[in-house]
């Protein structure tokens, strides 16, 4: 049995190189030739055995300490070798691959390039006397995490299944809920030192054929050493890399990435990582989560509203909070205008930079709880707030308005954490100008913001739609789920962005 593999490398498709030259007919002269490109490294070990026929064979076992099972060598490799009848066969590798070996997923190599590639990733190369292939028998067994819920992405209500590292793995949990013989998976392999293997995933007939296409272009692109994790993807094949808004979306929740498949989109999965890529990414995503399918429609439509309210108010809270305070007094009402001047009479700062300040702090508060191991780093966000925030009003430096506006701030961006670092830049790029032009800085800011969002595209369809463009058909699942099915036909995206595809 022959696997079929797309191989991609340094920047172009092209079939398996022969740098090192085919297979020889000596078992010592290929083990030699194997300890030579593996640099004699001490976790490449080897087993040499005679295989007892008429006149015995001598045979090599070679592998990557580490990464294969030797109970599985054992029982579907050396055991069956061992226990052939004395006698005299005429065709000693086909014999064994026919008829000896246990194991289902045999790979025949005739060169040592190949015969490296699988090594390394994890399979045992079996080098028989008197032939010129070698048999790659799979064996491989690693230390991997289980599959967990993912951090980054709690529910109360649905899966807690999320991926692991193991590509394998990941790929078996969306076969799993998309029991289907149009689901199909294709393999590249990306970065010339890595060797990783990438694999996309989509529906044959439902996602968009030009776009499958464009990601296999850009994927082919690709030239670089290494793809350590599936950021390093993300970040050559976005449409808009110096654009501040994601137009390639991640995830670590299987069942998520199984729905997004089923809207037409095209799953990215790297291996040695838990977050999978899917595109074309909508800027109406962030917006929306896996638990609104599962929740009644007006429980789901109410979230989406507190989520939209939650994005206007922390991007624009301390923008409006600063411009009211320094140019627009008169729109404050008296009472609530004395309590804040009161409030800002004995601190030093303009309020511009204060505002500025204690968000700076948050966010230095923010990633310190992040980066911090988790015993540490709760505590150092609960001290964080309660200490410094309280001291800084009792010492004058900051006003009791400004640290309530900036706590508003920080609980309604945690609501979207989807746009969690885009809402950092967003939010000082608002901030300065509602300090410096007012409320005309913050509706300037506003255009400039949407006039940008608007001119994306992800893999050729707008990054608004169905906002912009308008596509009336979608808006019963946008901002409102209105639609009285869990999910609307996944053909019906796809029908409605035809007009709109193009190359990205």
């Amino acid at each position: 049995m022959k696997w079929k593999k797309r191989t991609v490398s340094s920047g172009q498709k092209q079939t398996t190189s022969n740098a090192y030259g085919n297979v020889h007919f000596s078992v010592q002269e290929n083990k030699e030739k194997l300890e030579e490109i593996f640099h004699q490294s001490s976790d490449i070990k080897s087993r040499e055995f005679l295989i007892p026929t008429a006149s015995p064979v001598l045979a090599t076992l070679i592998f990557v300490d580490g990464m294969v099972s030797e109970e599985n060598i054992n029982l579907q490799v050396m055991t069956p070798l061992l226990k052939i009848n004395s006698e005299k066969i005429n065709d000693m590798f086909s014999y064994i691959q026919n008829e000896v070996l246990t194991t289902s997923n045999l790979k025949i190599v005739d060169t040592f390039d190949e015969a490296v590639k699988g090594i390394l990733a994890g399979l045992t190369a079996l080098i028989v006397d008197h032939c010129n292939q070698m048999i790659l028998v799979n064996t491989i067994q690693f230390e991997t995490r289980s599959v967990e819920e993912p951090d980054t992405e709690s529910t109360v209500r649905g899966s807690r299944e999320g991926f692991n590292e193991v590509l394998t793995t990941n790929t078996s949990l969306i076969r799993r809920r998309i029991n289907h013989q149009d689901l199909l998976f294709e393999d590249f392999t990306i970065g010339k030192l890595t060797q990783t293997t990438v694999r996309i995933g989509y529906m044959h007939n439902v996602a968009s054929q030009e776009v499958v296409a464009e990601v296999r272009r850009r994927l082919n692109h690709i030239d670089t050493d290494s793809i350590l994790e599936s950021g390093y993807i993300e970040q050559f094949i976005e449409d808009h890399p110096n654009s501040i808004f994601s137009t390639v979306a991640n995830s670590e929740k299987a069942d998520k990435v199984c729905a997004k498949i089923l809207e037409g989109r095209v799953a990215i999965l790297c291996n040695n990582t838990p977050f999978v890529l899917t595109v074309p990414h909508l800027f109406v995503e962030s917006l929306q989560v896996p638990e609104d399918y599962y929740s009644n429609k007006f429980i789901a439509s109410f979230v989406r509203i507190l989520r939209l309210i939650a994005l206007f108010l922390t991007l624009f809270t301390p923008g409006i909070f600063v411009a009211a305070s320094t140019f627009h007094q008169e729109m404050v009402p008296t009472l609530l205008l004395t309590t804040m001047a009161a409030a800002e009479e004995k601190v030093p700062f303009p309020i511009l930079l204060e505002a500025i300040l204690m968000i700076f702090i948050f966010q230095l508060l923010r990633e310190a709880g992040v980066r911090m191991p988790r015993p540490i780093g709760s505590a150092i966000s609960i001290v964080g707030a309660l200490v410094i925030g309280e001291s800084a009003v009792q010492a004058g430096l900051v006003g009791a308005p400004m640290v309530i506006v900036v706590a508003l701030t920080a609980i309604t961006g945690f609501v979207v954490t989807a746009l969690s670092n885009t809402i950092v830049i967003l939010r000082f790029f608002l901030l300065i100008l509602g300090g410096t032009l007012g409320l005309y800085g913050l509706l300037l800011g506003a255009l400039i913001i949407i006039a940008h969002a608007c001119s994306l595209k992800s893999f050729g369809v707008p990054y608004m739609t169905p906002i912009a463009p308008i596509i009336i058909s979608e808006w019963k699942d946008y901002p409102l789920r209105l639609s009285s099915s869990l999910y609307h036909h996944p053909r019906s995206l796809v029908k409605s962005l035809a007009r709109y595809r193009g190359r990205g």
